[in-house]
């Protein structure tokens, strides 16, 4: 699929299954290419009947990096923070929740399942939240509502995920890639480390580190508003899941977003932690694959 112009900028997107099915919008995280999406887990929920599209965010991967809107300084975001201040990223996951729906309408999707993995389920909550009418059903992944008192990440797994490459080689890349895998994945299903050290070198091979690009969606996710409140405004059928053993976001986050949107429902996945592995596949597959069809069933 060629680029897409998705809320004025340049987004990647990839699409699998008939146009004509249901889709299933999969937004990523922090700093994560569509490609972190395992195929296999696009695949089989493509094979179940639906339209499933992938695609990167603003300022990451392949998508268009929003270099006029400098580096920001994440230190003094998090100092005005904690001081009670008012912090200005250069873009808000509200801007980025518009991205997504600019996706669904570049592609003639009037309404869609949209499954959101740690940052990206804080921008699905958004569109869930302010366009209520464009969303079928929300998943949130291993997310959070940041409500102000949440058990915070493990100091180790919150230092390896922000490990920045020791210099601009593919091999240092990867290995930065793999640091902050082991560190967050759990100790539940993971990926061989030949797979592991696959998926990191096809991350790395799409487009070259933008430590900038990386600070913008950081600042973005300091500068957010929680999410507690709004959430009880969620009219979308909502499946929760999340990994027993998350050290970035302890489960006590999935139970806090499960507990805001009404009915919705959780699964939490033993041994599972802040990544999806693609031994993870098949069960995300079953659950996310019936979930959608009882909302697809209860609406025809």
């Amino acid at each position: 699929m060629p680029q897409i112009r998705a809320n004025g900028i340049a987004i990647e997107a990839e699409s699998l299954g008939r146009d004509s099915d249901p889709a299933i919008v999969l937004i990523m995280g922090l700093g994560a290419h569509l490609t972190l999406w395992p195929d296999s887990l696009a695949e089989g929920l493509a094979a179940r009947g639906y339209r499933v599209i992938r695609f990167d965010n603003r300022d990451i991967g392949k998508s268009q990096h929003l270099t006029d809107m400098g580096m920001p300084d994440l230190g003094e975001m998090v100092a005005e923070r904690q001081a009670g201040k008012a912090t200005w990223p250069p873009y808000m996951l509200e801007d980025m929740a518009a991205d997504t729906l600019g996706v669904l309408d570049a592609l003639g999707i009037v309404k869609a399942h949209l499954v959101g993995a740690s940052m990206g389920g804080m921008i699905a909550q958004i569109v869930a939240v302010r366009k209520p009418k464009r969303v079928k059903s929300l998943v949130s992944i291993m997310s959070s509502t940041q409500r102000p008192g949440l058990p915070e990440a493990k100091p180790e797994a919150m230092a390896a995920a922000m490990t920045t490459p020791k210099s601009l080689s593919r091999e240092d890349r990867i290995e930065a890639s793999l640091t902050a895998w082991r560190a967050i994945g759990g100790p539940g299903p993971v990926l061989d480390e030949d797979n592991r050290r696959f998926m990191a070198g096809r991350q790395v091979d799409r487009a070259d580190f933008d430590a900038p690009a990386l600070a913008r969606q950081s600042a973005a996710l300091i500068a957010a508003t929680p999410r507690h409140e709004m959430l009880r405004g969620v009219k979308a059928p909502t499946l929760v899941i999340h990994g027993a053993d998350d050290p970035l976001l302890p489960l006590a986050h999935g139970e806090d977003v499960a507990n805001c949107v009404p009915g919705a429902r959780l699964i939490v996945v033993p041994g599972m932690g802040h990544y999806i592995a693609e031994a993870l596949s098949p069960i995300l597959v079953k659950e996310i694959g019936d979930f959608v069809d009882g909302v697809e069933e209860k609406a025809k």
